[in-house]
């Protein structure tokens, strides 16, 4: 899969509902469901008890994910990452939220996620 010759709108056709899975698994804090698109080195990394402390913490202080916007997709051989722009439910401004998808084994999976 070279990422370089996929058009924005079929990467998009990929991250927005891998995004999506991952912004209502954070609020919900179901870590299986969270890391289902996951590839392992990230599994490894998010682990349940992670996940739930990341989550406690975000949302007492800024609330839950709302709506995003797309601000770029940034395209490699290998890889691509997808910049939003990211509104919450408590907190005022723009946050960035972000994701690297790579095609691993017939499936694209998350190799980073973060919202910052």
């Amino acid at each position: 899969m070279n990422f370089e010759e996929m058009s924005e709108a079929e990467i998009l056709d990929v991250a927005n509902p891998i995004m999506n899975n991952l912004m209502e698994a954070s609020t919900e804090i179901d870590h299986e469901k969270h890391v289902r698109d996951f590839t392992d080195r990230a599994k490894a990394i998010v682990t349940k008890e992670h996940l739930a402390r990341v989550c406690k913490k975000y949302q007492a202080e800024k609330g839950v994910w709302l709506a995003r916007e797309l601000v770029a997709v940034f395209r490699r051989p290998d890889s691509v990452a997808v910049i939003w722009k990211q509104f919450c439910s408590k907190s005022k401004g723009e946050y960035v939220a972000e994701i690297v998808l790579v095609y691993k084994d017939g499936k694209f999976l998350v190799d980073h996620a973060m919202v910052f």
